[in-house]
């Protein structure tokens, strides 16, 4: 039986093997998800960098915010990551949820993103 870190794993790059068929030439915008805080990456993975990054650890959101584990915080570094995005003369990405399911906090950050300005 496999454990459910193997299974995430799979599932990352099944997620991962997909996006990778349907990007073209776009910039991935790569979400990560701990306990306490909440991630976002631009990368343009043909250069292999990053354009830019977000999260609940920045500096200015974590004293906005009262913690990173919400729907709230993901929403607020959804807005950040669309805003440094443009700055880096990002406007479309391919959404890369990971092994994690399109709802809640990763949902919440995707919402705000394209709300902000971001189109994928």
């Amino acid at each position: 039986m496999k454990t459910s870190k193997e299974l995430s794993a799979r599932r990352k790059m099944r997620v991962r093997a997909a996006i990778a068929r349907k990007s073209g030439s776009r910039p991935r915008l790569s979400v990560f998800r701990s306990s306490q805080h909440i991630y976002a990456q631009v990368i343009d993975d043909r250069e292999g960098r990053t354009l830019a990054a977000a999260s609940t650890v920045d500096k200015d959101l974590r004293e906005k915010l009262k913690t990173g584990a919400n729907v709230d915080a993901a929403k607020e570094v959804g807005r950040l990551i669309a805003e440094r995005a443009s700055k880096a003369g990002v406007t479309e990405v391919v959404f890369d949820r990971g092994s994690y399911l399109f709802h809640g906090r990763v949902k919440a950050l995707a919402d705000a993103a394209r709300e902000a300005g971001l189109s994928f």
